[in-house]
């Protein structure tokens, strides 16, 4: 479907450009958050007499996101999370975690400005671009941490690991295993391979 661009989008083209996409991106994505429309005569004819005013209306947009984006660039967003021992979390951090937490700092965010190329799903420092404008991207960073403690150790560098066990430590596990294995013994339960038949 050949489609013209009311506003410069990524990887595409600038306003005014008559570009052929797939017919779904055209459907799913342009024409609904209209950002195109369908290049038949009528169509055209309408974007040459709006142009200038399509124009004026994105400068103001693009002046307003640059102010927004010169406070933005560069900011430091912390976000608490639960998360195992290794740093793996139990859920993940989205693009409506980040808008929210770009929110309650201050700043108007919608979740479709956030781009992400995933779901973040470990804890530590990750690079966030924020879409303030077709033409306005910024980058945030985003400190996933569990706690604020760790947040502060990961923004000053330190590498967040689980501590190994030390020798005094591992001697503690060794023996509480070896001594319920002696207490099932006793209790004459057989341990396994010992006596211990399957019900056929």
């Amino acid at each position: 479907m050949e489609v013209i661009l009311l506003e410069r989008v990524e990887n595409l083209g600038q306003m005014g450009d008559v570009v052929k996409v797939k017919d779904g991106f055209a459907r799913n994505f342009l024409l609904p958050r209209r950002k195109a429309l369908r290049a038949t005569k009528a169509n055209v004819e309408q974007f040459k007499t709006q142009r200038a005013q399509l124009e004026a209306t994105n400068l103001t947009k693009r002046k307003d996101a640059e102010a927004v984006g010169a406070k933005l660039a560069g900011f430091k967003l912390v976000v608490l999370r639960q998360a195992s021992e290794g740093g793996q979390l139990y859920g993940s951090v989205n693009a409506r975690d980040v808008a929210v937490g770009l929110t309650e700092k201050g700043f108007t965010a919608d979740k479709r400005q956030v781009q992400l190329m995933g779901a973040i799903k470990n804890v530590g420092l990750h690079k966030v671009r924020i879409a303030l404008h077709p033409e306005v991207i910024v980058d945030i960073e985003l400190n996933v941490a569990r706690t604020e403690a760790e947040a502060e150790a990961q923004a000053a560098g330190k590498v967040i690991t689980t501590a190994l066990p030390t020798a005094a430590e591992e001697a503690q596990l060794e023996a509480f295993f070896e001594d319920a294995e002696l207490a099932e013994r006793a209790k004459g339960t057989p341990a396994e391979g010992e006596g211990a038949t399957k019900a056929e």
